[in-house]
């Protein structure tokens, strides 16, 4: 008797993850993936894992709990957390990488991976044996009628926005300036101040400008963690100041003080020659685009390789329809995973890709199909958007708010620490129970700091 077999659809994070995970426990894997055949409205390439919003996989502090995410992930021989470290650029507390060399680490992975059988087509049914889904939020009108007919109508959405990048070589650095906030993590970052003069122009020139319109029939439904700004400055005139363009943390080495505004950029790939507008996702038509963007300081001539947009993102309602396992409660051979479940970012969308991975090995393998402890922060997320009491479900990212709270009365940074040494310990003791197996990643992982380190950098 053969490997067992899992059928995969979608090759983005979560499915990438998935698949290589699989692949390496010894299950077969037929992975689907439309693309480059046909793309979405964000894609770009036909590459699995490509990154098509920010290139930064957040912070890894400790501190925070992506950080001790992330942390999990590797120690569970996480792909794409390998990968991210194979391609890291310089972002001072954040893992960012050059999101060709990400993606093109995790396709060649796959590609070489004599258990995995690489189908360059659109899934347009679900198969009907062991199968994993993770589509993503941009899931194709076949495969979503085809979910729709097996889980009932899917009525919960929200609208994700992509922020611009720039060429730095058209940046006016006599405006412009490196540092990070609190000079945390080296001077990663290119900042560009405003006085409040300037700040009041760019919001009139905002609220002012063309936006894309959506359908009659849409209703936007925006995720908080990656807020249009033209939506946040709609909000009230001070909102980016208190947002994206906070200035809390920087000098203007011009001047000796601080700026009434900043507006941050972050590098985007290896050599430095590209930098995405940090927080800056926009529906701004692209001619109004170009037009207000330079507006800022520094930018007054900048060369675009990206404009933002936007893209409609769909997620299920998984406390109703997700066991724990992430096994859809009405078909027992069938998981679900990434960002469609209703988890937000890159490491939360590929951490449940390993999860449902490491379950679906164990369901065709006949074994009991173990539940991550929840002081994790991949045992926490998990119980989140499985919960079945929960009502009025929308996306979450990781943190500490949904892990337990520590013995003690410890508060603050001291708390979160503590919080994340035991989300590992527990990990660590999961695994030497036998709970569940590492596997070997492909590429050597360069570690997160154990180091306490406080960052402004979290998206």
């Amino acid at each position: 008797m053969g490997a067992p077999l899992v059928s995969l659809i979608g090759a983005g994070l979560a499915g990438s993850e998935a698949a290589f995970q699989l692949a390496q426990r010894g299950v077969k894997v037929r992975l689907f993936e439309m693309r480059p055949a046909r793309m979405t409205e964000a894609h770009k390439t036909g590459l699995f894992a490509e990154l098509v919003c920010s290139n930064s996989l957040r912070n890894v502090s400790i501190e925070t709990a992506v950080g001790v995410l992330k942390e999990e992930m590797r120690r569970l021989g996480s792909l794409v957390i390998s990968a991210a470290d194979s391609a890291r650029v310089p972002a001072g507390a954040a893992l960012a990488v050059d999101r060709e060399k990400f993606a093109g680490e995790v396709t060649r992975a796959l590609e070489t991976n004599p258990h995995i059988e690489i189908v360059r087509e659109e899934a347009t049914a679900i198969p009907d044996g062991p199968t994993i889904i993770a589509s993503g939020p941009l899931t194709s009108a076949a495969l979503g009628a085809e979910l729709e007919r097996l889980i009932g109508p899917r009525n919960l959405y929200f609208y994700d926005a992509i922020a611009p990048i720039v060429m730095r070589e058209s940046l006016d650095m006599t405006q412009a300036f490196f540092a990070s906030r609190y000079g945390k993590g080296g001077d990663d970052y290119i900042n560009c101040p405003m006085d409040e003069r300037e700040y009041e122009a760019f919001v009139d020139a905002v609220l002012g400008a063309e936006k894309v319109a959506l359908h009659p029939f849409e209703k936007p439904v925006y995720f908080e963690g990656c807020m249009p700004i033209e939506e946040m400055a709609r909000r009230g005139r001070d909102t980016l100041a208190f947002g994206p363009m906070k200035p809390v943390g920087i000098i203007d080495p011009r001047t000796g003080r601080r700026p009434f505004a900043v507006v941050q950029l972050r590098q985007d790939d290896s050599d430095g020659r590209l930098y995405n507008m940090v927080g800056f996702q926009t529906k701004m038509t692209y001619p109004e685009q170009r037009r207000v963007l330079r507006m800022i300081p520094g930018l007054e001539h900048a060369e675009f390789v990206r404009l933002g947009s936007l893209h409609r993102n769909t997620f299920i309602d998984s406390p109703r329809l997700l066991r724990p396992t992430l096994q859809l409660r009405s078909r027992d051979n069938l998981f679900l995973a990434g960002q469609m479940i209703g988890v937000e970012g890159y490491v939360e969308s590929a951490a449940m890709g390993l999860l449902a991975a490491i379950n679906a090995a164990r369901f065709v393998a006949g074994g009991t199909i173990p539940i991550p402890p929840r002081e994790t922060a991949l045992g926490s997320l998990v119980a989140y958007v499985t919960d079945p009491a929960r009502i009025n479900f929308q996306p979450m990212n990781a943190n500490y708010g949904l892990m337990p709270e520590p013995d003690g009365r410890l508060r603050g940074r001291e708390k979160k620490i503590r919080m994340g040494e035991r989300a590992l310990e527990s990990l660590d003791r999961w695994i030497a129970e036998g709970a569940v197996e590492p596997v070997t990643p492909v590429s050597a992982s360069i570690g997160v700091s154990r180091a306490p380190v406080r960052s402004s950098e979290m998206g």
